[in-house]
């Protein structure tokens, strides 16, 4: 059964990690995908080929979502591409982790700029076509982190914790017009970036959890595909963790 059939999604930081699961697991329910890199074109043209190899309509934009002007103009460009935005998922995310009394200036704001700012950014930039369809779903990435904090990571906590803000003040705001805005809330989750852990670190992580395993990028894609679809249709202003019990 393809949940998402037909429907045009926009996920952020879509090339690998995270958002790339997503984008698999989207295409297998077949919805239509535009998604941002930022630097890895080569990662990022061999998604989109395997997406379209599933049947689907896909496309990769290299665009900054910390940038008003550049999440303007891409939401222009899948809007003149795709015809309609259904579905926006913000999950572009960087870390500079560090205790509070070493982390600088600049690595505070770049977090919260990235994290954060972008959410805002991509929210504005796709508000106005699903204000004129009356139909919309947002799905913003935030972290147990921004649920509960974690020493050194100050800046990173601060920005997940203002997605939850976020997202439930838009799904007030825009609730009337069957905008759903939800957030889900991922733990430890495997991906290419926890490969470079020491993998001792990692099995003391993984003992800690009640699953007893770290999550993959398909638990947080097949949680997006339940918000994404009608299954959730009264279903906005939550937060949903992903976190195997953390």
């Amino acid at each position: 059964m393809k949940l998402l059939d037909g429907k045009t999604v926009i996920i952020t930081g879509g090339s690998r990690g995270i958002g790339k699961g997503i984008a698999q697991v989207f295409a297998d329910h077949g919805a239509n995908l535009a998604f941002t890199y930022s630097s890895s074109e080569g990662p990022a043209l061999e998604l989109e080929n395997e997406l379209v190899a599933k049947g689907v309509k896909a496309k990769a934009y290299k665009s900054n979502a910390a940038s008003f002007e550049e999440s303007q103009e891409l939401a222009a460009n899948v809007l003149e591409e795709f015809g309609t935005i259904d579905v926006l998922i913000n999950n572009a995310g960087i870390t500079k982790d560090n205790l509070l009394m070493r982390i600088s200036e600049e690595d505070f704001d770049k977090v919260i700029e990235v994290n954060l700012k972008s959410v805002f950014n991509m929210t504005k930039a796709v508000q106005r076509t699903m204000l004129k369809q009356r139909n919309g779903s947002i799905i913003n990435m935030s972290s147990v982190v921004g649920l509960k904090g974690n020493a050194g990571q100050t800046n990173y906590a601060a920005s997940k914790a203002g997605i939850i803000g976020f997202s439930k003040s838009v799904a007030l705001e825009l609730g009337s017009r069957n905008i759903r805005s939800n957030v889900i809330a991922p733990g430890f989750i495997e991906t290419e970036m926890t490969d470079k852990l020491d993998q001792e670190v990692v099995k003391g992580w993984r003992a800690a959890i009640p699953l007893k395993r770290g999550g993959a990028p398909e638990d947080v894609a097949n949680a997006c595909v339940f918000l994404a679809s009608d299954l959730s249709a009264y279903v906005t202003g939550q937060v949903l963790n992903v976190d195997g019990g953390m």
